[in-house]
């Protein structure tokens, strides 16, 4: 099997498999509660993202000391409380990183 023909199987076997439960599960079996529940599966796997990307380097090993990553997550989380803005702090959070990075 080709690698092209492997990653497109992968592909579509991904995508069937997270549809279906889009399109077989009916809208009326959730109740108010289930649908709350639901509300905070996002929150909930946002760290789970982005932390290793913070906290770890291109190796693994955790950095917590002279990470510049850190502080930029630090100031970009200040601006997005204040500013409400996902492209504010997206932006804020890259200055602020290669301003560390490039200038200090």
């Amino acid at each position: 099997m080709s690698n092209w023909a492997l990653i497109i199987y992968c592909g579509l076997i991904t995508y069937l498999t997270r549809f279906s439960m889009i399109a077989l599960i009916k809208k009326e079996m959730f109740n108010d509660r289930i649908r709350e529940v639901l509300s905070y599966v996002p929150s909930a796997i946002f760290p789970a993202i982005i932390f290793p990307a913070i906290f770890f380097d291109n190796s693994g090993s955790f950095i917590l000391e002279d990470n510049p990553k850190i502080i930029a997550a630090i100031i970009a989380t200040i601006i997005g409380i204040f500013s409400r803005s996902i492209i504010a702090t997206i932006f804020s959070g890259l200055a602020s990183y290669w301003f560390i990075i490039f200038v200090i």
